[in-house]
């Protein structure tokens, strides 16, 4: 064994949306709507975007941004690929997490969206292989934390008239 850690988990979080699933599908698929509640502003951490989001909604496209903590150096650059996109359905892809130039985490998300009565199930399962224990033994347990406080912040964007 190397002194290399790497530790697997998969973790998966449901939540119900008073929308159909076109609008929260559509809460996914722009920069501007996922800057309005998935930023790491919007989930009332103290985090600072450091470059522009970047995201190419479409198969074959990426997503990219890097933030930092504030009173921290360390700058993280998040680096997603879509794999799999099917309308107001489904959405899957892999992402990369980096401290400064270590990569910390590779991560598959599959985000699923069912009609359910009056709104949305969504289905978050996120598969990730956390790297040379970079980010801690709890690293799983506080991307799921940090997961779920960004579908959180989404039902506020969603009960938001205006949002598109």
């Amino acid at each position: 064994m190397s002194g290399r850690p790497v530790i697997h988990d998969t973790f998966s979080i449901q939540r119900h949306y008073l929308a159909i699933p076109s609008r929260v599908f559509a809460a996914f698929a722009s920069a501007e709507a996922r800057d309005s509640w998935g930023d790491p502003d919007a989930v009332g951490t103290q985090a600072v975007h450091t470059t522009q989001h970047e995201m190419y909604f479409r198969v074959g496209g990426q997503e990219r941004f890097a933030f930092k903590w504030q009173g921290n150096d360390t700058i993280y650059r998040y680096d997603a690929h879509y794999y799999d996109i099917v309308l107001d359905q489904r959405i899957i892809y892999a992402y990369e997490m980096y401290a400064n130039d270590a990569r910390i985490s590779v991560s598959v998300a599959t985000i699923e969206f069912a009609k359910d009565g009056d709104g949305t199930t969504l289905v978050w399962t996120e598969q990730g292989t956390y790297l040379d224990g970079i980010d801690g033994a709890a690293a799983p347990r506080l991307r799921e934390q940090g997961t779920a406080e960004m579908l959180d912040e989404l039902t506020g964007y969603l009960k938001n008239p205006a949002a598109h």
